[in-house]
């Protein structure tokens, strides 16, 4: 598959961002996270109808609107304290892809998907912009949009808010309510002095060079059956069925507790409708809770892994947020474990972005048939939803030699198909 850039350019917000908004302070949490750029790619079937200018020009004009109303987005990062909001813009590619998208469904290769972005997975940590976004023409008239996000502006929820409101903007619909979008979280997660906090060693070349991300799906029958599985076992620890996102989070912790020592779970929890007042859903920003859970006994059992994981997750509430960020505890927290890195070699991420309405958005000729996050981690999970709203599937990055072994875990084998067809 080639890929040959038809041009590339920075784009500018279509208005002028006004000037009482030029300083855009960052949380702390925002400045803890990791310095890469999230990625996520949109495949839309062909539409004869609309012509690839067409599209071409719908797209970039409605990509300067929607720069207007998430302005930070076309900013630049100022010492990992404020976005100085200078309108210089976001990156902005169109590429010309010889063949049929056909080639990709049918065997979603990470490889071959990564060439649809417009940063290379492991140097984008070098860039300036916060945002790109790359538009993938297909012989066949299909289309893959790929959108970049710097994590350090935005996490998952913010990127898919963006999406959704450049579709509707492109569509010629009435954009989703964005007042109160733009919400400054510095009230309740302040900066900090950051300086020697860095997370640069948790994403360095050398480690993602030596790591392999495969997806696995999980279609609705068999996440039903182990939803049923964990409900009939012994040592649940709570009452009621479990989620979806908890049951699949336990079954990897639980084939990766067979083959590797990472006995810790980290798990990111939105916590937009958890803080009293909720907070909008288009809130930008890296607006999430950390929560850890380990597993230490030798027989492993899921029910009592899907408990300790709903327990983990459960006690993320208003109250409990505010208290661990008060006087700063939290900060010190994460600068020991910053700087203490064998704290985080038996750690194991997990990233959810199901419920992002990332299938609902429509650039004026339908929605995506398929959604693929196509981000490079090590040892971290990233699980979306399938696009009927009721399967899952998990982008997993671990060492080449674990992935070998994690792929022939029965639990594995037995609930997950290995890389489909879309």
């Amino acid at each position: 598959m080639e890929v040959q850039i038809m041009f590339k350019e920075t784009i500018k917000p279509s208005t002028s961002t006004l000037q009482h908004l030029k300083n855009y302070k960052l949380s702390l949490l925002d400045q803890l996270a990791p310095p890469i750029y999230i990625p996520v790619i949109l495949f839309y079937s062909p539409t004869p109808e609309t012509s690839i200018k067409e599209k071409s020009d719908r797209l970039k004009k409605s990509f300067a609107e929607t720069l207007t109303l998430f302005y930070p987005l076309a900013g630049r990062i100022k010492n990992n304290y404020y976005i100085d909001c200078n309108d210089e813009g976001a990156f902005y590619t169109e590429a010309h892809v010889t063949g049929e998208m056909l080639m990709i469904l049918q065997d979603p290769q990470v490889p071959q998907i990564e060439k649809l972005l417009s940063f290379n997975s492991q140097e984008m940590s070098s860039n300036e912009e916060i945002l790109a976004a790359q538009v993938n023409h297909f012989d066949c008239g299909g289309i893959a949009i790929s959108i970049c996000i710097y994590h350090q502006i935005a996490d998952g929820s913010t990127m898919a808010s963006f999406a959704t409101t450049w579709a509707a903007v492109a569509s010629g619909k009435a954009a989703t309510n964005i007042k109160g979008m733009i919400y400054d979280c510095t009230s309740i997660f302040p900066p900090q002095k950051t300086e020697g906090c860095s997370w640069n060693r948790f994403v360095e070349k050398d480690v993602l060079s030596n790591s392999m991300m495969k997806r696995f799906v999980f279609d609705r029958s068999k996440l039903e059956a182990l939803r049923e599985k964990v409900v009939n076992g012994s040592g649940l620890a709570y009452t009621g069925r479990p989620s979806r996102v908890e049951t699949i989070n336990a079954v990897i912790w639980g084939a990766l507790l067979e083959i590797t020592n990472l006995n810790t779970a980290i798990i990111a929890v939105n916590l937009r409708k958890r803080l009293i007042p909720p907070l909008s859903e288009l809130s930008i920003g890296n607006i999430y809770h950390l929560v850890n859970c380990s597993m230490n006994e030798n027989q492993i059992d899921y029910p009592d892994l899907v408990g300790k994981i709903h327990e983990s997750i459960d006690i993320v509430k208003d109250d409990y947020v505010r208290k661990i960020h008060e006087g700063g505890r939290y900060f010190e927290f994460m600068k020991d474990v910053a700087e203490k890195p064998n704290l985080m070699m038996n750690v194991f991420a997990f990233s959810s972005w199901c419920r992002f309405p990332f299938y609902k958005v429509d650039f004026g000729w339908g929605n995506p048939i398929w959604v693929a996050p196509a981000v490079k981690v090590h040892n971290a999970a990233v699980v979306i939803d399938t696009k009927d709203g009721e399967g899952i599937e998990a982008w997993v990055g671990l060492p080449k030699e674990d992935m070998a072994k994690f792929q022939r875990i029965p639990h594995i084998c037995s609930y997950a198909s290995f890389n489909p067809t879309i």
